[in-house]
């Protein structure tokens, strides 16, 4: 079950890597276990992930999916997920965009190990409170060779940058500056002349993407051309002594002990640069795995004109539940053996593998809404948070949508939320949102009912071989008030159930005593009477749709009228009789007996309940 929403954090207790692995190993894995982690890719060991967003923006789908796959490859291997704030580009932050992702986040049940908020042994989490962690690395490769201050002036580089384009040559660095002497970069440095701080790239290795298999450019970080040798050495540290997000990205992931790096495909480029600056440091890298970018019915990336925006769109704009749209996230580029697409997140701990499609995945919103109705159905069977949460919703639409007049009479002495649980119950299959439901199921919360003239939908089809009558309205107000007569105290949806199924419909169409020219057989009339009674049952649901919904779509024809009470059912099948009567005056009396047998000394359900 997902955590309730809180407005503190709970802190999770810490542990540390090598007692993690400990208890994690400690229970020898079935046979079926070591076969499954060939399969998905699963590492035998506790996984340390992370997700690393910056605050200059909301979480969107894409950015959820990320920090999903870290958290849940986290948790099917016992490891840790960890949350780091990139906020290194101070002018990019937007403010209160970190509450923001954090409150997201928990929304959607991701709740972090070790992050802000919560602590852990490898922090500051936040990259603004690491500047210093990352000069201290930049000097190390500085004396070992594998980076220098670069001195050029803008102006220099952009002259440079210039030159080669209208020569029509790829950009690149000279470096003019690598050769300076360490004493005399040092002097330089010291007396405030402004520089960066470029890595000295000799190899952009391929890597083993866990997705893609081997992949990269293996290219060399020189090139010889017709005015000069130039070089890809990107900038580590820039003239404001801020890291850039390649260096204070590798710095953090390897102090923090990150095991596993699960992103988008758009950072594969970059990823050859890393694995270089992690070889810089003579550092392990971890293992990199690329999920597929987003796109949607054209093959377009998402954007916010299609929806591609943050959370607020799916979970204020939409009704979109959390379970709901993690669910639907999780099935965007990961593929699965189990007989169902509907998971919860406590389900999808349990299921999670590393088998991640290949190529652009297509953005379906049609699944999204299937996933929320079939969890809107799941928590209306369980109850719990979830079911209170889209009771207390949908609540609040009526009452902002609903006058109080109409809603008193339905209510009763009841409480609003329990008029609106049984009817979420009966009708969560069609659940999409709090407003839309409203919409759909209007006619529970009026005592006005603009019904459109009754058509039947039955009458006589001479082509038949049988002759089969247009069922008189008569017979249905017959079969309306009998329904009636049960009392309050045994108003039940299995009541209801019972008697219109015991109800005798052929008696309605076929004569006491047919004729045996006409009907053939006693076996015959046996079919006869069974296809008549179904035709009687189909005109009567649809005549009572139409006298207690107005024929609107929604919960069935028993729990209709338990959700409506009795006092309201009878006022609308009244109605409805009056707005359909014709010359019979027996449904009248029925009908009225039905109205005070309240009042008798009797408890009994009528002629069809169970032992009458």
């Amino acid at each position: 079950m997902r955590r309730p929403h809180s407005g503190l954090f709970a802190r999770r207790p810490w542990i540390c890597t090598q007692c993690s692995r400990a208890r994690y190993s400690s229970v020898a894995p079935s046979k079926t276990t070591r076969a499954g982690n060939k399969k998905t890719n699963l590492p035998d060991f506790p996984a340390r992930t992370r997700f690393a967003p910056s605050p200059t923006g909301y979480l969107h789908l894409g950015s959820l999916r990320t920090a999903l796959f870290n958290y849940l490859l986290a948790k099917r291997t016992g490891g840790q997920f960890l949350l780091r704030i990139e906020d290194t580009d101070q002018k990019r932050t937007i403010s209160g965009a970190e509450q923001r992702l954090y409150d997201d986040l928990q929304w959607a049940g991701l709740h972090w190990d070790e992050g802000p908020t919560v602590g852990g042994p490898h922090g500051p989490y936040r990259q603004s409170e690491r500047t210093a962690i990352y000069r201290t690395h930049t000097h190390d490769l500085i004396n070992n060779g594998h980076a220098y201050r670069c001195f050029c002036s803008a102006d220099r580089l952009d002259a440079y940058a210039r030159h080669r384009s209208q020569a029509g040559l790829a950009p690149g660095y000279d470096r003019k500056c690598a050769e300076i002497p360490v004493e005399e970069s040092e002097d330089r440095a010291a007396k405030g002349e402004s520089h960066v701080v470029r890595l000295k790239v000799e190899e952009y290795p391929m890597f083993e993407d866990i997705v893609y298999g081997k992949t990269g450019q293996n290219r060399s970080p020189s090139k010889l051309d017709l005015i000069d040798r130039v070089y890809d050495d990107p900038i580590l540290l820039k003239s404001d002594g801020h890291p850039t997000y390649h260096l204070a990205n590798v710095v953090d992931d390897h102090f923090m002990k990150i095991t596993h790096v699960i992103r988008g495909t758009e950072w594969m480029p970059s990823t050859p640069l890393h694995v270089a600056l992690y070889n810089a440091f003579d550092w392990t890298p971890p293992r990199f795995g690329h999920v597929p970018l987003l796109v949607d019915k054209s093959g377009q990336k998402l954007s916010k004109r299609n929806a591609d925006i943050d959370l607020t769109f799916f979970k204020d704009t939409q009704g979109v539940l959390a379970t709901t749209l993690v669910n639907f996230a999780a099935l965007l580029g990961w593929s699965h053996t189990q007989k169902s697409d509907i998971f919860s997140l406590e389900e999808l701990e349990q299921v999670f593998s590393l088998k991640i499609t290949k190529g652009n995945t297509v953005v379906a919103f049609e699944k999204l809404w299937f996933l929320q109705k079939a969890h809107a159905q799941r928590f209306a069977t369980n109850g719990g948070p979830e079911f209170e949460e889209m009771v207390s919703k949908v609540s609040k639409v009526v009452e902002e949508t609903c006058p109080a007049q109409e809603l008193t009479p339905l209510l009763q002495s009841g409480s609003l939320a329990e008029y609106i649980a049984p009817l979420l119950r009966a009708d969560a299959k069609s659940y999409t949102n709090a407003s839309e439901f409203v919409q759909r199921n209007s006619t529970f919360f009026t005592t006005t009912l603009n019904r459109p003239t009754y058509t039947p939908v039955t009458s006589t089809n001479k082509t038949q071989s049988q002759p089969q009558s247009a069922i008189p309205m008569a017979a249905l107000h017959i079969a309306a008030a009998a329904l009636s007569l049960v009392p309050q105290s045994h108003w039940t949806i299995n009541t209801h159930k019972f008697n219109i199924a015991s109800y005798d419909g052929a008696s309605a169409i076929i004569p006491e005593e047919p004729d045996a020219d006409v009907y053939g057989s006693s076996e015959e009339a046996v079919k006869t009477r069974v296809t008549a009674d179904k035709t009687f049952k189909k005109e009567l649901y649809h005549y009572l749709r139409w006298a207690l919904s107005a024929s609107a779509p929604g919960p069935g024809i028993p729990e209709t009228m338990v959700i409506l009470g009795r006092a309201e059912s009878l006022r609308r099948l009244q109605e409805a009789r009056e707005m359909t009567k014709d010359s019979s005056a027996g449904p009248t009396r029925v009908m009225k007996n039905a109205q005070t047998s309240e009042n008798q000394d009797k408890t009994w359900m009528g002629s069809l309940a169970p032992g009458s």
